[in-house]
């Protein structure tokens, strides 16, 4: 039966099964917050996960365009050092450099006065005229210290000025990429809120069905009591009734499960105490729509497209920044240091040396084994490859939107169809019920038509919400935003 397709919104029935549901309505919970779809929508633009997260990534993506406007300042750095020495270095001296030899006729005028000492320098000078000395000199001390600033900024430099681009479109792309989070998530609220008005619809059916199958049983009973109806009639009414008792268990699951589905894709707590208001007929003055006006549709704001425009836009300009890799850049430079050498650690004596330089550095790109050509190469494949994703992805959402539009055409003349033949299954059965009271017909023909009667109910409420789930996906098609339009 066609009212069988409500059972893929349930879960498992109940585990105990009483000889008849509680069909009365609990009391009324005073804490129950009741919402209408405009209230879910505006709770899920503020408590929805993937909203807060695309938001999140907006934010980073801002921040990483930031770091990268810094190359464009000057780089200062601080620098402390300390090195102790193993093994001092040796320098050696060729060509005459025979620094005994120099020294003798210095000194040795003033060891004559003092005979008594031994002269280091008496032999000095016999070999001044030698090509090498023999004898090094250790150079340095035994600890090196040293601190300065070092200080670096870019003057001409066309690969990183495109890069900064780059990094704008990134933010630009993070906030296209939330506005889909934010579509996606409307299209999921506006679905989960048509389940649990549909889920409800159903409920009611089948609290119906049942309630005509118990009075059905009650009438007759009383006339087999009265000996007008047979044992079979009443076998028969008390396997209809008791059939009905499942799929209220079923429907009335399936409200809860639609519920918890609402509450999860609007952000809110599984625990919360929730309900919402309205009816699916409260919807179906929107079934009054004009299908024609997207027969060529405007997708301009499709998000897919928009998030792939921007990324065909970034590739350009990565082609560009591969290309620029070929021009020179030109920075400049700037040291100020401080040095001590020393011996011991006696930090009140040491003797600190200035060191400073200022200077331009020019970098010439010459060769690098092919790699910026073949960098440009990728580049622009990546760029035709994006550019035919595009043209795919554009077809791809020209079938979604035809499909849309179809269901919602179904859906439509299958509402209308519906209507009229609830109208008739609800005569019929009233007609059926009146004259099984009276004895002018049968129980199998009550039966058959109040599975009517459930079945034209049930398909007006499927129109309804098809319709709806389509205008919904249509809508996140064309990229129609909530906020703007409200």
């Amino acid at each position: 039966m066609k009212f069988l397709i409500l059972l893929g919104l349930l879960a498992m029935p109940l585990a105990s099964e009483p000889d008849q549901p509680q069909v009365k309505a609990a009391q009324e919970d005073t804490s129950l917050v009741v919402l209408t779809l405009e209230d879910a929508l505006k709770v899920a633009m503020s408590e929805n996960i993937s909203v807060k997260v695309a938001d999140r990534e907006i934010q980073r993506t801002e921040y990483a365009k930031k770091g990268a406007y810094a190359a464009l300042y000057p780089q200062i750095d601080g620098q402390l050092a300390y090195q102790r020495t193993i093994k001092k270095q040796v320098m050696y001296m060729d060509g005459g450099f025979d620094i005994a030899g120099m020294m003798a006729p210095l000194i040795s005028p003033l060891y004559g006065k003092h005979p008594d000492l031994p002269n280091p320098f008496a032999s000095a000078g016999s070999d001044s005229g030698s090509e090498s000395s023999n004898d090094g000199i250790s150079v340095g001390r035994w600890n090196n210290w040293s601190g300065g600033v070092t200080a670096t900024m870019p003057i001409v430099n066309v690969q990183l000025w495109e890069s900064l681009k780059i990094s704008g479109d990134e933010v630009e792309l993070a906030i296209e990429k939330a506005r889909s989070s934010r579509l996606d998530m409307v299209t999921e609220v506006k679905n989960a809120f048509y389940t649990v008005l549909f889920a409800k619809e159903t409920n009611k059916v089948y609290e119906q069905v049942y309630e005509n199958a118990r009075k059905n049983l009650e009438v007759t009973e009383m006339r087999y009591n009265a000996q007008k109806a047979s044992e079979m009639d009443l076998a028969r009414a008390k396997t209809t009734m008791a059939n009905a008792v499942p799929d209220v268990y079923n429907s009335r699951n399936a409200v809860g499960l639609a519920l918890w589905r609402l509450k999860a894709v609007m952000g809110v707590d599984l625990d919360y105490n929730m309900d919402v208001s309205g009816k699916l007929e409260d919807f179906s003055e929107q079934m009054f729509y004009d299908i024609h006006q997207h027969d060529d549709p405007d997708l301009s704001r499709n998000t897919s497209l928009r998030q792939l425009g921007i990324q065909i836009e970034e590739l350009a300009k990565t082609v560009k920044l591969n290309q620029y890799a070929y021009i020179p850049s030109l920075a400049v430079a700037f040291n100020y240091t401080y040095s001590s050498m020393t011996n011991d650690f006696n930090f009140k004596e040491f003797k600190w040396t200035p060191y400073s330089y200022v200077g331009l550095s020019l970098n010439i790109p010459i060769f690098s084994g092919f790699k910026r050509l073949n960098n440009v190469r990728q580049s622009k494949v990546q760029y035709e490859e994006v550019k035919l994703q595009r043209t795919d992805l554009e077809r791809q959402l020209r079938i979604a939107i035809r499909s849309a539009i179809s269901t919602m055409e179904t859906s439509m003349n299958s509402y209308y169809s519906a209507q009229s033949a609830v109208e008739s299954a609800q005569k019929a059965y009233d007609i059926s019920e009146t004259s099984y009271a009276v004895g002018r017909s049968t129980l199998i023909e009550l039966n058959g038509s109040l599975v009517a009667l459930a079945q034209a109910q049930l398909s007006e409420f499927q129109a309804i919400y098809s319709f709806l789930s389509a205008k919904a996906e249509l809508e996140k098609q064309l990229g129609m935003d909530y906020i703007q339009e409200k």
